[in-house]
C-alpha cells in the first residue's frame, strides 16, 4: 500500500515525540526519560510484520535501523543497544531502538513494565532530539 494511506497508530502517537522522517520510517522518541528510546515506524499502511514489507523495503529498514542505532549510540555513549520489533500490543510495525546502560532502572532485564514512564525534561529532550536529528541527517 502507498505511504499516502499511512497513519501513525493512536497509541504510538500518544507515547512518542516525532523527530522526523527518513525515506521509509518515521522516527520517534518514546516519552520515558528512564531510557534513550527511539521507534522507527515504516510509513506503509497495513504493515504489521517485517515480512509484510517487500525485500527492498526490508533492506531500507535495516539501513535506517543501523543509521539510527549508530546515532543513538554516539549520542548516549550507551553500553548496549536493544533493537526489537515486538508489536504484541500495537499491531502496526514499529522497531524499538533503546540505548541501555548497565546502571539503568531495568538493567539487565527488558525495559517493558519495570517502572512507570518518567516524563522528559522539556529542554533536555529538545537538545537530545536536535543532536539526533543532526546525526541521523534529518536537518
Amino acid at each position: 500500500m502507498p505511504a499516502s494511506d499511512w497513519t501513525l497508530h493512536a497509541q504510538l502517537q500518544k507515547d512518542t515525540i516525532d523527530i522526523g522522517d527518513l525515506p521509509l520510517c518515521r522516527v520517534l522518541v518514546i516519552k520515558d526519560a528512564h531510557y534513550p528510546w527511539l521507534l522507527l515506524v515504516p510509513r506503509r499502511a497495513g504493515v504489521g510484520e517485517i515480512i509484510d514489507l517487500g525485500e527492498v523495503e526490508q533492506a531500507q529498514l535495516m539501513t535506517e535501523i543501523s543509521r539510527v542505532g549508530r546515532a543513538l549510540k554516539d549520542v548516549t555513549k550507551c553500553d548496549k543497544l536493544n533493537i526489537a520489533a515486538l508489536g504484541n500490543l500495537v499491531p502496526q510495525l514499529h522497531v524499538h531502538v533503546i540505548a541501555r546502560r548497565s546502571g539503568d532502572v531495568a538493567w539487565p532485564r527488558p525495559v517493558w513494565g519495570v517502572v512507570p514512564p518518567l516524563a522528559h525534561d522539556p529542554e533536555e529532550v529538545q537538545s537530545f532530539i536536535a543532536e539526533l536529528r543532526r546525526r541521523i541527517w534529518l536537518g
